[in-house]
């Protein structure tokens, strides 16, 4: 039986929500044969991959890579990742370094195939950091199907506490953010900036986007989300403008009681 998060409402409470349950949760998510099956077979495979190639031909090795990095969506795409895998991150031109959503970027850099001549999968800890990455990655994926913005929500509060506290530039720093489709789509919702806000220069979306933070927070600079309570602040924002949420009596409560009798008996 696929374990289904519980997610019975929308919302700042829909968050809290899941804060209250989120050990419960994700024990029971992370427990699933199905997932435990995939978790040993990338620790058996992930250290025989020598190449991109490997790793593209490998559809589930591949799939748990890619979804480590939110870049799921793209599966099928062999051709298109193989590409950039095989560019590096380290030459200015790399594929990934022209790319406009820099997950690919985060993507190649992990795995190193077009920068060393031994790829970052066979050094130690290697299998660990990506597992622990895909299964994060794959409980918010599973809550994005009952609640989308609950999903971008638990999306943006990791990455954006990394984002601001990395050592870069405040301009490099929004234009990170830019690149990280997810993350922005918070942002944008947060400010009830339109669609259309995305076709402006960068440097004028950087602009307003600096402007409405030092509104909500007191200060322009992404570091100020270095401080929780700034992040929650934002996705308080973010949640109430978005809305919506399951009804009380969808199927992932059925999931959670029986999981609270388990845990009781």
């Amino acid at each position: 039986m696929t374990f289904v998060p519980a997610v019975p409402l929308g919302g700042p409470g829909g968050l809290a929500f899941l804060d209250r349950t989120m050990a419960r949760q994700r024990a029971a998510f992370d427990a699933q044969p199905a997932a435990r099956r995939d978790e040993a077979y990338f620790r058996a495979r992930i250290g025989d991959v020598g190449t991109a190639e490997d790793l593209v031909s490998d559809r589930r090795l591949l799939r748990v890579a890619l979804t480590a990095f939110g870049l799921e969506a793209d599966l099928d795409n062999r051709a298109f990742l193989r590409r950039v895998l095989e560019d590096g991150t380290l030459n200015p031109q790399a594929l990934s370094n022209r790319l406009a959503d820099k997950r690919y970027r985060a993507f190649s850099a992990a795995f190193g195939f077009g920068d060393f001549a031994v790829p970052r999968n066979r050094i130690g800890g290697f299998a660990d950091r990506i597992l622990e990455q895909w299964k994060t990655r794959s409980f918010e994926i599973a809550v994005g199907r009952r609640d989308e913005s609950l999903r971008l929500a638990l999306n943006a509060r990791r990455e954006l506490a990394d984002l601001a506290g990395r050592e870069m530039a405040e301009g490099t720093r929004w234009l990170s953010l830019l690149g990280n489709p997810p993350l922005r789509a918070v942002f944008d919702g947060a400010f009830g900036l339109p669609t259309s806000f995305g076709a402006l220069d960068l440097d004028r979306q950087v602009a307003v986007l600096r402007d409405r933070t030092r509104e909500l927070t007191g200060q322009a600079d992404l570091s100020v989300f270095a401080d929780p309570r700034q992040v929650e602040r934002l996705l308080q924002r973010y949640l109430l403008r978005a809305g919506g949420g399951p009804a009380a009596g969808a199927p992932g409560m059925a999931a959670l009681a029986l999981l609270q009798a388990t845990a009781r008996g």
